[in-house]
C-alpha cells in the first residue's frame, strides 16, 4: 500500500488521518449546495467517455463541505495498489482551472462530498494494474477531466484517461496545457468551425483558455477582438494574437465591438457568463454563436427563445466531456494540442505557480482576478 498527501474539499471536524481510522469532534458547519440551473451535466454525460470513469473510491478522511476556500484542507489518504485497468501515478505538475472552483463552490457537482478537487496532471506511472500492456511504470502520462483527484502528490486513475507526452514538452506546460488546450482546440476547431474571414469576440482573452483562444483563432485567420480587466491584459491579449483589444472597465464592450465591426462577430467565446451574456448576444451578426464554456461571474438570467429569433442566432455549450468521449477522439485532441505547442505555433503562459498545499490562496487569486494566462500547482519535492 501507499500513502499520500492530497488536498479535500470540505470543512474538516478536526479530523487527522490514521491508517486504523479517523478522529473528529461534534461540530462542523452545514452543507452549502447550489444548483446549477442547466440541465445536469452529470446526467448527459455519456458512459463510455475515457474522461468519465473513475476508479473505485479511495479511503477519505473528512465529513462536510462548503463553498468557502477554506475548505481546502491537506489530508493523508491510503493510495491504494491499481486495479484491472487502472495505474498509480506520482504528479508532478498540477493544472489548476475554473471548474475547480465551480465545483468546490457546488456549482457543478461532478462528485459526491467529500473529495477531492483537480482535473488536469503530468506524472510518472509509479505502479500499473493488471491486463495493461500500452503503459508500464516509468511512463510520463499527462490527463484532463475526471475523476477528479489531481490536488495530490499521487493518485489513481484509469489508463483510458491518461494520454502519453512527448519528452519535447515540459512538464509545467503539460501540466497547464491539458484541459485549457484541449478546450481550446475543441471550441475553435469542432464546436464552432473558426474559418480565415470570420470575426471572433473572446471573453477574458488573457486568462488561460482565452490566451489559446485568441492565438488559435488568429491561426486560423480570423479576426480577433478580446476585451480584458486591465492594460496589462490588454497588453498580453495583443501579443497572444488580438487584433482588437477592449478594456471593458473603460468602456462598453457592446459598442466598441460595433465600432469595429458594425454587422457584429460570427462567433463569441464566452468564459464569463452572467456579466457578458446579454451584450455577447448584441454583439452577434445575423446567424451568430454564443458558445459558452464558462460562468465566471455567475450563470446568465433565463433566455427567452424569443431573443434568439430576433437574429436566428444559436447558443450551445461547449464542455470537453464531450467533445473527447472516445480514447480515439482524447488522443487526436491531445495530440493537435502537443503538435502546436512543441512547434511553437501556440505559446503556453505559465504566469503563475504555487505549492500545492496554497491552493486555497490560488484560487483566491484565480477568483478575484488577478491571474492572468495558466496557474499550475507544484507537490512539494516534485522532480521537474
Amino acid at each position: 500500500m501507499s500513502d499520500g498527501t492530497v488536498l479535500v474539499s470540505g470543512e474538516l471536524r478536526a479530523v487527522r488521518a490514521r491508517s486504523t481510522g479517523v478522529e473528529h469532534s461534534d461540530t462542523a458547519d452545514p452543507i452549502v449546495e447550489r444548483l446549477f440551473p442547466i440541465p445536469s451535466i452529470v446526467e448527459k454525460f455519456s458512459k463510455g467517455s475515457p474522461l468519465l470513469q473513475a476508479p473505485q473510491p479511495l479511503i477519505i478522511f473528512l465529513y462536510i463541505t462548503s463553498c468557502y476556500r477554506k475548505v481546502l484542507k491537506w489530508e493523508d489518504v491510503e493510495i491504494g495498489e491499481p486495479k484491472e485497468g487502472e495505474i498509480r501515478v506520482k504528479n508532478k505538475a498540477i493544472g489548476l482551472n475554473f471548474i475547480d472552483v465551480y465545483c468546490r463552490k457546488g456549482d457543478f457537482k461532478l462528485s459526491p462530498v467529500p473529495f477531492t478537487p483537480g482535473m488536469e496532471a503530468i506524472g510518472v506511472v509509479t505502479a500499473v494494474g493488471s491486463g495493461l500492456t500500452e503503459m508500464k511504470v516509468g511512463d510520463v502520462v499527462a490527463y484532463a477531466g475526471l475523476p477528479m483527484g489531481s490536488y495530490s502528490e499521487e493518485q489513481i486513475l484509469p489508463a483510458n484517461v491518461a494520454v502519453p507526452v512527448p519528452p519535447s514538452i515540459d512538464p509545467i506546460v503539460a501540466a497547464s496545457i491539458m484541459l485549457k488546450g484541449m478546450t481550446a482546440q475543441f471550441l475553435v476547431r469542432r464546436c464552432f468551425k473558426v474559418e480565415s474571414g470570420h470575426k471572433v469576440l473572446i471573453h477574458a482573452a488573457a486568462g488561460g483558455v482565452g490566451s489559446l483562444l485568441c492565438q488559435w483563432a488568429n491561426l486560423l485567420g480570423a479576426t480577433v477582438i478580446g476585451t480584458v480587466s486591465t492594460e496589462e491584459k490588454a497588453a498580453q491579449a495583443k501579443e497572444d494574437g488580438c487584433h482588437h483589444v477592449i478594456n471593458y472597465k473603460k468602456e462598453d464592450f457592446v459598442e466598441a465591438v460595433k465600432k469595429i465591426t458594425p454587422e457584429g462577430v460570427h462567433v463569441v467565446y464566452d468564459s464569463v457568463g452572467k456579466d457578458t451574456f446579454k451584450g455577447s448576444m448584441a454583439c452577434l451578426k445575423s446567424r451568430g454563436y454564443i458558445v459558452s464554456f464558462g460562468v465566471a461571474s455567475g450563470t446568465p438570467d433565463p433566455v427567452p427563445l424569443s431573443d434568439l429569433v430576433a437574429k436566428s442566432l444559436f447558443w450551445t455549450w461547449g464542455s470537453l466531456f464531450h467533445y473527447a468521449e472516445t480514447r480515439e477522439e482524447l488522443l487526436e485532441t491531445a495530440e493537435d494540442v502537443f503538435t502546436n505547442v512543441a512547434s511553437g505555433v501556440l505559446h503556453v503562459r505559465v504566469n503563475h505557480k504555487y505549492p500545492l498545499s496554497q491552493a486555497a490562496q490560488a484560487h483566491a487569486d484565480l477568483e478575484n482576478r488577478k491571474t492572468t494566462g495558466s496557474v499550475v500547482l507544484i507537490p512539494d519535492g516534485a522532480e521537474l
